[in-house]
């Protein structure tokens, strides 16, 4: 496995403080960040964690969880990620650096202009001659197993990502579904997530008028 730990440190933030571990896939030298709380993080991988943990495989995106965008729910769904595991005390999110489901940014925005002319997201992929969705989740196995977790609360919509960790032998003990920062302007791109890619989204007719 190409996928190592390299460095940890503390992270404080709004939400609590939380250790920030950074991995480097040796091969390419792509960097991912697992952020945690309440768990041992050390350089030696931890010893097997029993009870469940929350988990969130989070792709980046800079446009929604840097430049605050209502065109997708990223922004929101990270923040609440943050905020639960605050609340709670413990949990993870694998931080992928898998920007615009594996396309990049720049194919990314081409991918906006092509929405803007009232192409779904999926069709704009399509077009740009790209997969709809281009993420993979092998490094996940090594990020979790370097925090001891076995058993997980996996805070997703997204089956592929339940699929991803069951393959790699994960215990999923539950799903949780994640909605938050429904908005006018995300409203046909959740929907298309969840007609035609599947993604496991209850009601989203409550949509405010942001």
């Amino acid at each position: 496995m190409s996928f190592e730990f390299v460095a940890v440190s503390r992270l404080p933030t709004p939400f609590g403080t939380f250790d920030l571990s950074v991995f480097v896939d040796q091969q390419t030298g792509q960097e991912h960040a697992m952020l945690s709380m309440g768990l041992p993080i050390s350089a030696m991988p931890a010893s097997l964690i029993v009870e469940p943990v929350l988990v969130r495989l989070h792709s980046e995106c800079l446009t929604g969880d840097a430049f605050s965008s209502l065109r997708c729910d990223c922004g929101p769904q990270l923040r609440a990620t943050q905020q639960m595991i605050g609340d709670t005390g413990r949990g993870v999110i694998l931080y992928l650096r898998q920007e615009g489901r594996g396309i990049g940014l720049v194919n990314k925005i081409r991918a906006y202009a092509l929405q803007d002319q009232g192409h779904d997201t999926l069709d704009a992929n399509l077009l740009l001659g790209l997969p709809a969705d281009a993420r993979t989740y092998e490094m996940c196995g090594v990020m979790l197993r370097q925090a001891g977790i076995q058993n997980i609360e996996l805070l997703t919509n997204n089956p592929l990502k339940l699929q991803a960790l069951q393959e790699q032998g994960f215990n999923i003990v539950d799903r949780r579904p994640l909605q938050v920062g429904v908005n006018r302007h995300n409203q046909h791109y959740l929907e298309t997530k969840q007609e035609r890619m599947g993604h496991l989204l209850p009601d989203l007719t409550r949509a405010n008028s942001t």
